[in-house]
């Protein structure tokens, strides 16, 4: 019996490989999609498509977009410092719209693939406060993948799964764990060097070094 297929949003970092995990867990044949958007982090992508070979997907696919062109983050400017202490309301990394335009490429390759199902690694917990991280933003975009499609307005009903928007850091880790997860082939940090190496100061490191610290399991991260 064929599995269903699902399209995976995968960045390569903790969030992401364990959505792909979970995806897998649950019988799913998963096609990871990544972006070159112009991300100062640009070794996500190497780590996006060795992770996605190691952990066995039936296919990686890399699209190409340029969001530095309407700039507004610090990861996609340059010109922007990554923050490395905690601010007040939205950060400055927060890329507008990006989510919303990365679930928008995953809805078209799904029709293309013939698959129901879109996950993505999105937190509403400990997360830096994007508002394209919300339950209710999530619940909106499969409102509109069902009404936007050829395959809603045929029947077949279209599901965006999130399933760590509710899970702390610690509970990622600690799920992540339990599925296998090489956490050490992982990168979460906005300014990793050529080397994967993290800095350990931006707002991604610290919580994913906490996550580590709450699920009372070791770091496997490695520093500059």
């Amino acid at each position: 019996m064929n599995k269903p297929k699902a399209v995976v949003l995968f960045s390569g970092g903790l969030d992401s490989t364990t959505v792909l995990a979970m995806a897998q867990q649950q019988g799913f044949e998963c096609y990871t999609l990544s972006f070159d958007y112009g991300q100062r982090h640009r070794i996500e992508l190497q780590t996006a498509e060795r992770a996605s070979r190691l952990m066995g997907a039936a296919e990686h696919k890399v699209v190409q977009l340029d969001l530095g062109t309407i700039g507004g983050s610090a990861l996609t400017d340059m010109s922007i410092d990554v923050p490395e202490e905690a601010t007040e309301g939205i950060p400055i990394t927060y890329v507008p719209a990006r989510n919303t335009v990365f679930l928008s490429i995953a809805l078209g390759w799904a029709e293309v693939l013939d698959a129901s199902d879109i996950f993505v690694g999105v937190n509403a917990v400990d997360y830096s406060g994007y508002p394209d991280c919300r339950p209710a933003y999530i619940a909106a975009f499969e409102t509109l993948a069902n009404l936007a499609t050829r395959a809603g307005v045929e029947g077949q009903h279209l599901s965006v799964h999130a399933p760590l928007i509710h899970l702390t850091k610690a509970d990622i880790v600690r799920k992540g764990a339990e599925l296998g997860v090489d956490y050490s082939a992982t990168v979460s940090c906005y300014q990793a060097d050529a080397d994967g190496k993290a800095c350990g100061r931006c707002d991604s490191c610290r919580l994913r070094r906490q996550g580590f610290v709450d699920a009372n399991l070791p770091d496997p991260t490695r520093y500059q």
